[in-house]
C-alpha cells in the first residue's frame, strides 16, 4: 500500500517544496493543510504528517497525531527550551522525526562538529554564524541551534555560555563562551559555518544550501523511514544511520 503523506504548512515555502518533491519522487500526498484547515481530518487519512508550519501550532499537531496514531516528521523551529521539553514528551508517544534541518550535508556537518568539538579543547574558541533570507521568522535557525547544542554537550557547558552577538565594551572573550550570530537578507536559503579559532590557526566547517529541494527530499526520506519505527523521537542522524 502506498505511503499516505499529509503536508501541514502547505502554503509555506517548505510546504510547497515538499509537495513538488513528493511528486518527483512518486510519493502520494493525501492532503495539504494550513492554519485554519481541518488538520484532524487530514491526519485521519494519513500514515505520516510532514510539518513545516508554525511553532505555535506544534502542540495541537502532536496532540492530534497522538490521538490518531499518526507518525510525524517535524521540521518547525523556534520553540523555547522549556516548551520544547514538554513537546518532546508528547512527540515520544508516536514515531516522530524532529530535526532542525533535513539536509544530508547538514547532518554530516552535525557529525563533524561533534567530532571537532571533542578533539579541540577550550583554547579553540567556538563561534556559529548562520544566514537566511529576509523572511525567516526565528533566530538563530533550528540548524544553528542544533550546532550550538552539540558544542555545548561536548564541552559540558549550558546555555548560559551562549553569546548572541556582541556590542559595546565586552572585555576579553572567555574560553567558555560560544558565540552565535544570525544574519538575515535577500533570498539566502541557508548558510551555516562553525568556526574553531585558536592562536595561530582556525578551522571552519561550512554548509551552504542553494535549493530547498534538499530539505524536502530529506524530510520525505524521513517520512518513509519513520512509519516503520516504534514510538519515540528520532532525528536525521537516526534516519541516515550516522549514529
Amino acid at each position: 500500500m502506498p505511503l499516505r503523506i499529509l503536508i501541514n504548512g502547505a502554503k509555506g515555502r517548505m510546504g510547497q517544496a515538499v509537495a513538488v518533491t513528493a511528486g518527483e519522487m512518486g510519493l502520494g500526498i493525501v492532503g495539504a493543510v494550513d492554519v485554519g484547515d481541518d488538520l484532524a481530518g487530514g491526519l485521519a487519512r494519513a500514515d505520516v504528517v510532514v510539518d513545516f508550519s508554525s511553532h505555535a501550532a506544534t502542540r495541537t499537531l502532536l496532540e492530534l497525531a497522538v490521538q490518531q496514531h499518526t507518525a510525524v516528521v517535524l521540521g518547525t523551529t523556534g520553540h523555547g527550551a522549556d516548551e520544547k521539553k514538554r513537546l518532546l514528551a508528547l512527540a515520544a508517544q508516536v514515531p516522530c522525526v524532529w530535526a532542525g534541518n533535513f539536509s544530508v550535508g547538514v547532518n554530516l556537518l552535525f557529525a563533524l562538529t561533534r567530532r571537532a568539538s571533542a578533539v579541540l579543547g577550550a583554547d579553540y574558541d567556538a563561534e556559529v554564524v548562520e544566514m537566511h533570507h529576509r523572511f525567516k521568522q526565528d533566530a538563530p535557525s533550528g540548524t544553528a541551534a542544533r550546532l550550538l547544542e552539540i558544542i555545548l554537550e561536548e564541552r559540558k557547558l549550558d546555555s548560559t555560555a551562549l553569546r548572541h552577538g556582541r556590542q559595546g565594551i565586552t572585555g576579553e572573550r572567555k574560553s567558555t563562551e560560544v558565540g552565535v550570530h544570525a544574519l538575515r537578507g535577500g533570498d539566502v536559503v541557508g548558510d551555516h559555518t562553525v568556526m574553531f579559532a585558536a592562536l595561530g590557526e582556525r578551522i571552519e566547517l561550512t554548509h551552504k544550501a542553494s535549493d530547498r529541494a534538499i530539505f524536502a527530499r530529506g524530510a520525505l526520506r524521513a517520512a518513509q523511514w519513520v512509519v516503520a519505527q516504534p514510538p519515540g523521537v528520532y532525528d536525521m542522524q537516526d534516519v541516515l544511520g550516522l549514529k
